[in-house]
């Protein structure tokens, strides 16, 4: 709809690389669209005040301030615009993106645990289950995240540390959480950004369109080693992510 207002390629953004970045991406162009029109707006005005209500025309200052209708109307078409934004546009693609789950028997998932400085990955293994994790398991050296190695379901888990890989045009479903202080994953190219709060395990869905390497970013300061905590997401066909968690197995590269 209004195709002609999808200013998003000349705003620098990075690539679309998820099924919803395009929604994202033009509702920001409808509110580049309203900005512009506002400062036009009040560009013209405020030329037309200084020359209007210059010096030499009003030597004497009136304090009684703006009269007659038109302020109000200009106020009343900035509070519609923004309402049209918020509830046309924003309110539907976080309401997809919040509710819309996909099937978890359908979906990719994988966790992802944050802490100072890294991104702990746990993927499931063939069976499709994750190994259960207990906290006083954890070892940063060989077992960052509490794997249980006594839980069956978890003999075939993979753990890794800053690589990502996913299916190309699969749901994903990611449960985050974070072991110490609020993180924030990010990954631009998807559109996605969300906080890693202590004690809670926050899902977040999207369905990666684009292949290719794709850098993850803690959006939130996090300590004295934030700009170490940088990840990698790899996005590539559902058989080469397969293939590559029974090598990582088989190599002995998880923890």
């Amino acid at each position: 709809m209004f195709e002609f207002l999808d200013i998003s390629e000349y705003m620098g953004m990075p690539a679309a690389g998820s099924a919803h970045a395009p929604m994202v991406d033009y509702m920001m162009a409808l509110v580049h669209w309203l900005m512009f029109i506002l400062l036009l707006g009040w560009g013209v005005y405020f030329i037309y005040v200084l020359f209007r209500f210059r010096a030499g025309k009003n030597p004497k200052a009136s304090y009684e301030g703006a009269v007659g209708k038109y302020s109000k109307v200009q106020e009343a078409v900035v509070i519609l615009a923004e309402s049209a934004l918020l509830v046309g546009f924003a309110f539907p693609v976080w309401g997809q993106l919040k509710n819309d789950f996909p099937a978890e028997n359908t979906a990719f998932e994988v966790h992802i645990i944050a802490e100072q400085f890294q991104w702990n990955i746990h993927y499931p293994g063939e069976d499709g289950k994750f190994g259960s994790r207990d906290i006083h398991l954890i070892d940063l050296a060989t077992n960052p995240i509490g794997l249980d190695e006594s839980d069956p379901a978890g003999d075939d888990d993979l753990v890794m540390v800053n690589e990502l890989h996913l299916p190309v045009d699969r749901d994903v479903i990611i449960q985050l959480s974070t072991k110490d202080v609020i993180h924030s994953f990010g990954v631009p190219e998807f559109r996605v950004k969300q906080d890693a709060i202590p004690g809670l395990v926050i899902p977040i869905w999207f369905t990666p369109t684009l292949e290719g390497e794709f850098e993850i970013a803690c959006a939130q300061l996090c300590g004295l080693a934030h700009y170490r905590m940088r990840g990698y997401v790899t996005v590539e066909e559902q058989g080469v992510v397969d293939s590559w968690i029974r090598q990582m197995i088989e190599e002995g590269a998880a923890f």
